[in-house]
């Protein structure tokens, strides 16, 4: 139970400092606030962050996965294989741009998609593969990637929790042929709302400049038929500071998380491991529970230590897409995502945490015993 003196532990704690804030207003005073040089300085900054590819600047990382899949062309009668285990967004996008998701089940160690359900799951419809690094560790690029040359498919690459991890020292966000990023006020970084598409292709990165601005470069100059998905020179300049923070902010969440990794010591609970070659930037510290869970996350809150599942429900069991597969007749067989979502608990490891509240964590996991 917490103490009268110690407060809870949030599972995250979006940092908005003064700095953040003189930005905002710095741009308000300007007068200049959308689709400006705030804008086009962050997706000159964060273009480091992706080994120097294009970057355009939306309103969302929903945004991000939903043009980037426009400007690629995948449309209906295409495929996109997908993991269930995700933020429903992932599938969502494919949805909106009247493509069928096809879920490929996941690997237990990185949450990521299996290289070989992704290959098993390969028709002559598929146009691309959605790998999703969850939690902020990075999927298996290193085998995914020779599947859709092989096939010649399309990468689109979910970055949307995972600023800056890498993979054998490339960056995510840099393998495929676009990656997309978050920044949601929880993310690693975050411009209070936001997205980002990176690519390599530079005729690609004017298509999505066209499709988030009305099809439009020039004002009333219409090329292509576009949506309004500007990303505002307010939130550029939030993340623009947020940007300078971005590798200690890191750098504490990885020693967070090497803490946790040391200090937890319950034979019930796994913690997170981490794939050779494999730069994991701890979006969430997830853990597995074999037990009861739910004892085990009231257990916890009442020890004042924040938690949460990310994700209690896969996304193929969600009704939008349970529903039409279940009238279709389309089952899926994904035993690694039933169980992730049956197991997985994710603990404080943002960089606000004191030494002090790691140690409270560790000890409220250490210390579950009969809860589990």
């Amino acid at each position: 139970m917490t103490s009268i003196n110690e407060q809870p532990i949030p599972a995250a704690r979006p940092v908005i400092g003064e700095e953040e804030i003189e930005a905002a207003v710095r741009v308000l005073r300007s007068g200049r606030v959308v689709q400006g040089p705030e804008v086009a300085a962050f997706e000159e900054g964060f273009s480091e962050v992706v080994d120097g590819r294009h970057c355009v600047a939306v309103n969302s990382g929903t945004s991000a996965l939903h043009l980037l899949l426009l400007a690629l062309g995948i449309g209906p009668g295409d495929e996109v294989i997908v993991p269930s285990f995700s933020f429903a967004a992932s599938a969502n996008a494919v949805r909106l741009v009247g493509a069928d998701v096809v879920f490929a089940d996941i690997e237990p160690g990185s949450f990521g998609l299996d290289p070989a359900a992704v290959e098993a799951a390969i028709t002559p419809r598929t146009a691309a593969i959605m790998p999703v690094h969850l939690y902020g560790h990075p999927a298996a690029m290193d085998k995914l990637m020779p599947i859709a040359e092989k096939h010649k498919l399309a990468v689109v690459e979910d970055a949307c929790q995972a600023h800056a991890a890498a993979l054998n020292g490339t960056p995510v966000g840099a393998f495929g042929a676009g990656g997309t990023f978050s920044f949601y006020p929880t993310k690693n970084m975050h411009s209070l709302e936001g997205g980002m598409v990176t690519t390599a292709d530079a005729e690609l990165a004017r298509t999505l400049r066209l499709l988030r601005n009305q099809g439009m470069e020039q004002r009333y100059a219409n090329e292509i038929v576009g949506a309004n998905m500007r990303m505002t020179d307010v939130a550029a300049a939030v993340g623009r500071v947020q940007l300078t923070k971005l590798d200690g902010w890191t750098e504490q969440r990885r020693a967070n998380a090497a803490y946790l990794d040391a200090h937890i010591s319950n034979p019930a609970v796994i913690t997170p491991p981490v794939a050779e070659g494999a730069r994991h930037v701890y979006h969430q510290y997830t853990i597995r529970v074999r037990g009861d869970r739910d004892a085990a996350m009231a257990a916890l809150t009442e020890a004042g230590v924040g938690n949460a599942v990310y994700y209690p429900t896969p996304i193929h069991r969600l009704k939008p897409y349970w529903e039409p597969d279940q009238k279709a007749g389309r089952t899926w067989d994904l035993p690694e995502t039933e169980r992730a979502a049956a197991e997985v608990v994710s603990l404080p490891v943002h960089p606000s945490l004191t030494e002090s509240e790691l140690e409270r964590i560790a000890n409220a996991v250490n210390t579950l015993g009969a809860k589990l």
